[in-house]
């Protein structure tokens, strides 16, 4: 443990960011797994399905817009879930 005043509220506070960054991360992976089980489901309801994509995206857009995850990563996911919800549903 730091001995100087500054250096041990750095501490607690990266423990306190390293848990609220956990929790978020744990969302959106449950949010991703919610989305692909909808998705893999014989009788997949396509209003449901949209429903989950979109809240999905709109936590991966929060998690690059705090730096959680890289922009690029949340746009690189955000294509590959919008590409097989397209291929599944398709006209």
């Amino acid at each position: 443990m730091a001995n100087i005043k500054s250096a041990k509220k750095r501490v607690l506070i990266a423990e306190a960011r390293r848990v609220k960054n956990a929790a978020e991360r744990s969302k959106i992976k449950t949010a991703l797994k919610k989305y692909e089980a909808a998705l893999e489901a014989a009788n997949a309801d396509k209003d449901e399905t949209q429903k989950l994509l979109i809240s999905v995206i709109s936590l991966l857009d929060k998690a690059a817009r705090t730096n959680l995850i890289h922009k690029n990563a949340a746009a690189r996911k955000k294509s590959r879930l919008t590409h097989k919800f397209n291929k599944k549903f398709a006209a």
